[in-house]
């Protein structure tokens, strides 16, 4: 009898378990939640840190009612998303976007731009004023056709000083006035000199510059590339064609205003680099706990990143080198720091420049749909997620570079050193060739002009400064309920 009283008790817990899982899964929440409950579900989903965060538990909620009530202590979507997160300590680059058009854009090298890419610094004894300045302008672009290049200072938008409470407003402006400035012994000074600019869609060719620089019997190719962008692979491919056929000895790749992108693209660049590495670990995910235990179990071969040798059914333009010259500073991140991690286990990495950002996880889009992907999305609302969903290690295991990848040689761009990029004087470059040759001479740097960094134009609103994978793993939904 004892034992009959047991066994029913344990079929009525498992009934509610069931009915309350049934209800969460299968029940739609009301309109007016839908969007709050798309963002806790694919957040309890796929959210890297879910297992840290109490709100996002597995069993938080009993029923979709309960849950229901819980997302209607937020006042909007932004809001909730925010709460959601572990400390921003931990998470700097999680995303939500009200319109996943210009997020999609973004990550392909399309944006509402007017051509200058620029960085921001904070002035000398200020924490809270700000300058910026041009560190290369985009061809085809507003800016392009205007009377501003690499190297150029502002300090104003409008006749407004920079801010770090007001650049943001200022800068997304589709049309505005950049107030030029001078160095003038370690003081940003107003020239009176302005310059009037106007945001288009334009999308940007990621290769900046691919050329051969020739000293003594070294053939050295550099190869600018500012993102990561996979609508772009095939000319990147290309590129690498074309230094191929010239037969260069060396490479000196430039990411020093790389701040990531597509880790296909990072793991079809570090392909077409070596070449005698296809098949093999490039880089291995590692994503929550219940889903690389349903991984690991079903099917380990989906978190591994291996070299390839084709971009589709095209061959990919493999160098076979073992050496390598990376370029970088502040604002090399993400998918950057990927290749550079992802390659030292195979080949020697010397990097130049300064230390890297420190993004070490990567990120998906997430729609409102059944199954979080681009098919179904509620057509009510164009809102979207890029939470960080997995973090990344090379071949060897290691990852661990959240406070960025430190240079093998260390020199730091800033307004004393700065020349026309491809130059063979240009500091960074220069050092790089010196090194290949045997006659590297380091430059010295100039400390009054080294001014501290804040931001850059990539950084800004978070959009092109992601390690992303393109779509969230299928299957996994109904796998894990």
């Amino acid at each position: 009898m004892k034992k009959t009283f047991q066994f029913t008790l344990l079929l009525i817990v498992a009934l509610f378990s069931f009915q309350g899982c049934q209800d969460m899964d299968d029940v739609a929440a009301p309109m007016d939640l839908a969007i709050k409950d798309f963002i806790w579900k694919g957040l309890n989903q796929y959210y890297l840190w879910q297992a840290d965060v109490p709100n996002l538990s597995d069993d938080r909620f009993a029923s979709q009612a309960e849950l229901n009530t819980f997302l209607s202590g937020y006042s909007t979507p932004e809001s909730l998303f925010d709460a959601l997160r572990v400390d921003k300590t931990i998470d700097r680059f999680s995303w939500i976007v009200s319109d996943y058009l210009e997020l999609e854009g973004a990550l392909q090298g399309t944006t509402k731009n007017d051509g200058v890419d620029y960085g921001l610094r904070y002035k000398s004894g200020s924490t809270t004023e700000i300058f910026g300045w041009v560190r290369y302008v985009i061809p085809g672009s507003d800016a392009s056709t205007k009377d501003i290049k690499r190297g150029a200072i502002f300090n104003g938008v409008n006749g407004t000083q920079l801010t770090v409470s007001n650049y943001q407003t200022l800068l997304a402006a589709e049309n505005y006035t950049l107030n030029l400035a001078d160095y003038n012994n370690g003081a940003i000074t107003p020239n009176g000199k302005t310059v009037a600019l106007t945001k288009t869609i334009l999308s940007e060719n990621p290769i900046l510059l691919n050329t051969v620089i020739t000293s003594g019997t070294h053939k050295i190719g550099y190869l600018i590339y500012n993102g990561f962008y996979a609508d772009y692979d095939n000319k990147l491919n290309e590129a690498f064609g074309t230094l191929k056929t010239q037969g260069i000895t060396d490479l000196v790749l430039d990411l020093r205003y790389n701040s990531g992108g597509s880790v296909l693209t990072a793991t079809r660049l570090a392909s077409m680099i070596t070449g005698q590495y296809t098949g093999q670990i490039f880089a291995k995910q590692q994503w929550n706990n219940k889903i690389n235990s349903y991984f690991e179990t079903n099917n380990p071969d989906a978190l591994k990143n291996n070299f390839t040798d084709k971009i589709g059914t095209t061959p990919i333009n493999s160098l076979n080198l073992t050496k390598i010259y990376i370029l970088t500073t502040k604002s090399t991140a993400s998918a950057s720091e990927l290749v550079i991690n992802g390659l030292k286990p195979y080949m020697d990495v010397v990097q130049i420049g300064d230390v890297t950002t420190g993004k070490n996880v990567g990120s998906v889009t997430l729609y409102d749909s059944p199954t979080f992907g681009k098919a179904n999305r509620n057509p009510n609302h164009r809102y979207a997620m890029q939470p960080i969903v997995l973090k990344i290690v090379n071949a060897a295991g290691f990852g661990d570079y959240f406070s960025g990848l430190v240079p093998t040689y260390e020199l730091k761009e800033n307004l004393g050193n700065l020349d026309i990029l491809g130059n063979a004087t240009e500091p960074l470059l220069s050092t790089a060739i010196g090194k290949i040759t045997g006659t590297a001479k380091m430059l010295k740097l100039s400390p009054e002009k080294d001014f501290k960094y804040f931001n850059d134009t990539k950084s800004i609103n978070g959009l092109q400064n992601q390690m992303y994978i393109d779509k969230a793993p299928e299957g996994l939904l109904k796998a894990l309920k």
